[in-house]
């Protein structure tokens, strides 16, 4: 397995990519764990050597061992640049990981007020529900801390029209949660947006 690509992409050394490739390398080779040169930069957030690879055709979406794509990793990290060229490059909107969200979900539970911001005008589906039965809301309520950030967050999903009162499978709404949990700001935001329950 020939990873000098992958080495490439970690050293976030764009030169050496261009090289490789003009020799004939796979933009595309996987690793032991099946990640691609491409979501190596992405993992560390190394922007010029995933910009080379993705100016040069690499596959935004191609999914490693555990279902992560440099997509969906750039998104649930908070890596904005990476994000916005993938977004560029044909990221599929819909691909899901490995608990069945897209990649707004995690980045809304994280925290990453711009990425989400950059996802909803994408395009992204604002109530795509995860195998956990959590929305993008409900995690940003139910794995946030109710701080600023969040709060900021869930006034974005409900600028992008997300449904303020799609509850959990367990039946507990978004307005629930943030009660329960004592998220004043966040329950004021989905009462005002309409949530009755």
């Amino acid at each position: 397995m020939d990873i000098q690509l992958h080495k490439a992409a970690a050293a976030d050394d764009a030169a050496a990519i261009k090289t490789l490739l003009a020799s004939g390398a796979d933009i595309d080779t996987r690793d032991g764990s099946g990640a691609t040169p491409l979501l190596v930069a992405t993992h560390d957030n190394r922007v010029n050597a995933a910009r080379a690879l993705i100016e040069a055709g690499a596959d935004v979406n191609a999914k490693d061992a555990i279902s992560d794509s440099p997509y969906l990793y750039a998104g649930a990290r908070g890596h904005l640049d990476i994000l916005k060229l993938t977004l560029a490059h044909g990221a599929d909107l819909g691909s899901v990981n490995r608990y069945g969200g897209t990649a707004l979900i995690p980045a809304a539970e994280r925290g990453h007020v711009e990425t989400v911001a950059t996802l909803i005008e994408a395009g992204a589906d604002v109530d795509h529900v995860n195998r956990l039965g959590w929305t993008a809301l409900l995690e940003a309520i139910i794995l946030g801390d109710g701080g600023p950030r969040h709060v900021e967050i869930v006034a974005l999903l409900i600028a992008g029209g997300t449904h303020v009162e799609l509850a959990d499978n367990d039946g507990v709404s978004p307005l629930r949660h943030a009660r329960d949990r004592g998220y004043g700001a966040i329950a004021a935001l989905l009462e005002k947006a309409g949530a009755k329950r």
